[in-house]
This record gives C-alpha cells, structure tokens and sequence, in this order.
C-alpha cells in the first residue's frame, strides 16, 4: 500500500519518467544519425557535449542516494560541518580545470587507465583498472542502490524495497545503453530537475519548521529557528575530543576531524575523485580545453548550492526530530533523515520528491555503469583479451558490462551484505575509496609534474597506499596504542579504538608520495615516457578567471560566516 503517495504525485512522476525516456531517445536518434558507432562515440561522445552539459552531466552523476540520503543523515547527526565534501570539492574542481584537463587533452587521454600505460607501462594501467572496477561496482554501485532503494522505499510506505532496487537498476540501464551522449544529455535535465525540485523541498522544510513552531509558514523564520535551536550544527570545524567526551561528540570527529582534515585527508580524498575518476572526468575528456575548463567550472558553481539541497534537509530532521515532530523516524535513524522530511510534502510535490531522487540515483547509476564499461572495454578486453574487436563489437560488449556489473551490484546490495546500513551510507563510500586514493592520487600527482617517477615506482606507490591504508584502519592501533604523535585514536560507538579516517588517508599519502620518490630516485634523472609540460597549457581565458574568482568569492562568505 502506498502511504504517502497519492495519484497526482504518481502522475507528477511519471511525467517525469515519460520527459527523460522520449528526450533521451531523441538525443540517441539524433547523434546516432550526426555522428557514427564508434566505440569513442559510444564511450566518449566524441566532443560533442557542450560546457553545459559537461558541468550538469557531473553534478548529476556526482549526486546521487550517497549525498541525499547519506549527506543529509550525517547533516541529521553532525550538521553543516559534512558540506566540507561539497565545499572542499568546488575548490579541488577549479585545480582540476586548471592544471589535470590540460595535461589530459594535451595528450588525448580518454580514460584514466590509459594515462598511467601512456606515463608509465601496461602492468600500472591494469592493476589500476581491476583496482577501479572492484571499487565502482562493489562500492560505489551497491551504496547507490542500497540507499536510492532506501530513501524511495521510505517515501512509498516502506514495503517495496526490493523491487524499487529492481526498478532503479533498469532505468539506470535504460539510460547507459544509449551511451555517454545520451547520458550526457539527459543529465542536463536529470540535474535541472535536481536542482529546482531540490530547493523547493529545502524551501518548504524550512516553512514545516516555521509552522511547527507556531511562527507561520516562513522559510526565513524556519531556518533563524534551526541556528538558534541547534547551534551545534552549524559549525565547519570540530574540536578534538578531550578525555571524558561524549560518545556523540566522539563519533561526530571520527568522521569530521577539525582543521586536521583540511590539511591532507579532503584534499587528497577530493583531488583524488576529481581529477584522476574515470567517472568524473570522462564527460570532459572528448571536449577541447576551454569547453571542458568552463564545465568543470561550472560543475564547481553548483557544487557551492549542493548542501543546501542535500544537508540541510538533515538538520531539520534533527530539530523536527528533537521536538517530537518525526516520530517515524524509528530511533533517530540517521539514514532515513530525509525520507522523513519528504512525507511532510504536500500532494503533488511527493511525486516531485520522487522525481529529485529518481533523478539522482538514475543519473549515477547510468554514468557510474558507462564508466565501469569503458574502462573494461577499452583498457580489458581490447588490450588483453580480443585486440581485433571491431568498433560495434566493443560497443556490444560494453553493453553487456554495463548489465553484469547492474547485476553484480543488486545481488549484493540485496540483503546489504556489505553493511552499508551499519556504516551510514555517506561514510561507507568515504571511508571504503579512501584504500585506493593515497596511491591513486600520488601516482597521478607525480606522473603529471615530475619526470624522474617511474613505472616501478607507481607499482609501488599502487600497493603501498593500500598497504598503509589497511595498517591504519585496521592494526595501527593494536601495535602502537591510541596515541601517538602520528595520530589520535578514540573509541568509537562499537567499543573500538578508530582513527578517523581522514587521518589514516593523510598518512597514507605522504607515506606513499615519499615511498614513490624514493623508489624513482634510482632510475633515470628524466623517465622516457615523462609528460611534456608547457606553460602555455594553464594559461586561462578571461571568462575562466572570472568564474574561478566567483567560486572563490562564494566560497570564502560560507567560511567566514560558519567557521
């Protein structure tokens, strides 16, 4: 039985559904005529995605059930200091435009695999492809069904888990099989209807406030309300806890460690997401270089307005909760923060709700699995396994990887074998990528700007960052007790001494960085396959350095106000 759900919200959706099935169809029509089946058409879309709907087609894939369930569970839990994911992220965008896409265009990239045989050798682009396909299907596919069935399931009455799954997981492949430029475009769409149903959602949780409250329905009241009901949540930086705090305040720091966070862990978690993600990426990488810089900035710009939709539903929850107005939020559960909100609408504006998530979670899911395709196709199963496939060969068979990996994904996410739930959605993605990131970003890092690193080197620089990863999430602690001057650990809501992660992951880069040099230090002092770097490659036009100063603007107003 649908609870909350009425024939006008069923209505509104479905719109919805029938507005992206037709315009996404008309775009693979139409550029299937314009241009050919290649595999890089397929894979790719040959360069022709626009700045628009580059930017669109990122922060569409980029937001999904991981940012409107798990992000606005732990704004629920810890409030405003979990949009340094967000904010962090505009900024690492702007290094991203300025210095990775030069370098990538320059040398006619396409897939981040094909960089790292391109700088350094065959063995360093397949490891790291098995590395990527691992994560993107087991992580990052099973968090985005697990929690898009999570949320939906809550708004329809909470009986239809399952087939939600199911549902999410065909329009998902509904989309990808056309390939990135329909993906691509019906992004466009996907994140319009994101943002604008988004924000509405915001606005009119904000007025629940403001009516529950007794002060009419005034969006402005709602959210004074919030800053002065719950002043905790709306501070960027975390203390450390001191002996004696709570297992709250405790908890809220193994996520979101203060300043410390900011001097490594977010910046190499979201350079690393950024610049060298198969998933991010690819939308700019057939584009020429002002296209994909001006995307790119303009993913940047609206990843400054992403809390707003996706975080700050979760501190009304709280409040809303706090005051006994959210009983069907079963024990403060932070996950089904925002599915509570949602059954506050009024008729009409469920449906959109449902369209908002549908939206996100069909754009990931499509974008992620388009991503998952490409890199087996191009850098697997062309290199090492059937070098003579044609191009529509190449194209069927990233089809049929891009339904496997689906496939993969439900039989997992179907009884949460992984434990996504006992994670929290939004941390489980963090913490799980943060085994790859250290060796990932570093090999990339000192690809791109320094000569002397060498094939060995990243090989070692691959498995150390895992190596080091898994020492300090799962044995540090046991060998050198809780304290040290490396780290601080406390003992988290299970009963166990944790490090925060962020911690761990700024340990593990510098440990590998170091490694790496010290390994590229006995080969030659220039690596033959080194990068040619030219100035001239970061020189920006006008209209980038005003958007750039914008953002930073933007940027610089949020801190200094909720420092």
């Amino acid at each position: 039985m649908l609870k909350h759900i009425s024939p006008a919200d069923l209505l509104v959706f479905f719109a919805y559904f029938i507005i992206v099935a037709v315009y996404g169809y008309s775009v693979y029509r139409r550029k299937k005529n314009e241009t050919n089946s290649s595999s890089h058409s397929f894979f790719l879309a040959e360069g022709s995605l626009t700045w628009w709907a580059i930017g669109a087609s990122i922060i569409a894939s980029n937001i999904s059930a991981e940012q409107f369930i798990g992000m606005s569970g732990d704004g629920f839990f810890a409030g405003i200091a979990v949009a340094v994911y967000e904010w962090v992220g505009a900024a690492a965008l702007i290094l991203v435009a300025v210095f990775f896409m030069p370098v990538y265009i320059k040398n006619k990239i396409f897939t981040m695999p094909q960089f790292l045989q391109n700088r350094y050798n065959s063995g360093v682009a397949l490891v790291m492809s098995i590395f990527w396909l691992l994560l993107y299907v087991f992580i990052n596919l099973t968090a985005i069904l697990y929690l898009g069935a999570l949320a939906i399931n809550g708004l329809l009455g909470g009986e239809y888990f399952h087939q939600i799954m199911i549902g999410l997981a065909i329009f998902g492949v509904i989309i990808a099989l056309g390939g990135m430029q329909v993906v691509g475009y019906t992004d466009v769409i996907q994140v319009g209807v994101l943002i604008v149903g988004g924000l509405a959602i915001t606005y009119l949780s904000l007025t629940i406030v403001s009516e529950k409250f007794g002060l009419g329905t005034n969006a402005l009241t709602g959210f004074n309300l919030l800053l002065k009901d719950a002043p905790d949540h709306f501070h960027l930086i975390f203390k450390k806890p001191v002996h004696g705090s709570s297992i709250e305040t405790v908890s809220k720091y193994l996520i979101l460690p203060g300043f410390a966070m900011y001097a490594g862990g977010q910046w190499i978690s979201n350079m690393n997401y950024w610049g060298c993600n198969q998933y991010i990426t690819q939308r700019a990488l057939g584009a020429n270089l002002h296209t994909a810089r001006t995307g790119i900035l303009f993913a940047s710009l609206l990843k400054i307005l992403m809390p707003v939709i996706v975080m700050l539903p979760g501190i009304v929850a709280f409040v809303l909760y706090k005051h006994g107005h959210l009983p069907q939020l079963t024990n403060g559960s932070k996950d089904g923060a925002y599915s509570a909100i949602l059954s506050f609408l009024p008729t009409g504006l469920k449906g959109l709700s449902l369209a908002v998530l549908t939206a996100a979670i069909v754009a990931s899911l499509a974008g992620k699995v388009n991503s998952i395709a490409t890199i087996f196709t191009l850098d697997i199963y062309k290199k090492y396994i059937k070098p003579e496939a044609t191009e529509i060969k190449m194209v069927w068979i990233g089809r049929a990887a891009i339904i496997c990996s689906l496939l993969i994904a439900v039989a997992f996410t179907w009884n949460d074998v992984l434990g996504i739930s006992g994670e929290g959605g939004y941390t489980f993605v963090q913490k799980y990528s943060s085994f790859v990131s250290p060796g990932v970003f570093a090999t990339f890092l000192l690809g791109m700007f320094w000569k002397r690193t060498t094939g060995t080197a990243a090989i070692v620089g691959i498995l150390t960052g895992f190596v080091a990863a898994l020492f300090f999430n799962q044995f540090a602690v046991s060998i050198f007790g809780p304290e040290t001057w490396l780290y601080s650990a406390f003992i988290n809501a299970g009963g166990k001494y944790e490090i925060p992660f962020f911690i761990s992951l700024s340990w593990s880069f510098l440990i590998t960085f170091l490694v790496m040099i010290a390994v590229s230090l006995a080969g030659p002092m220039i690596n033959p396959k080194s990068i040619e770097i030219d100035k001239g490659m970061f020189k920006l036009k006008y209209s980038s350095v005003i958007l750039i100063a914008v953002i930073l603007i933007f940027l610089s107003a949020i801190y200094v106000r909720f420092w």
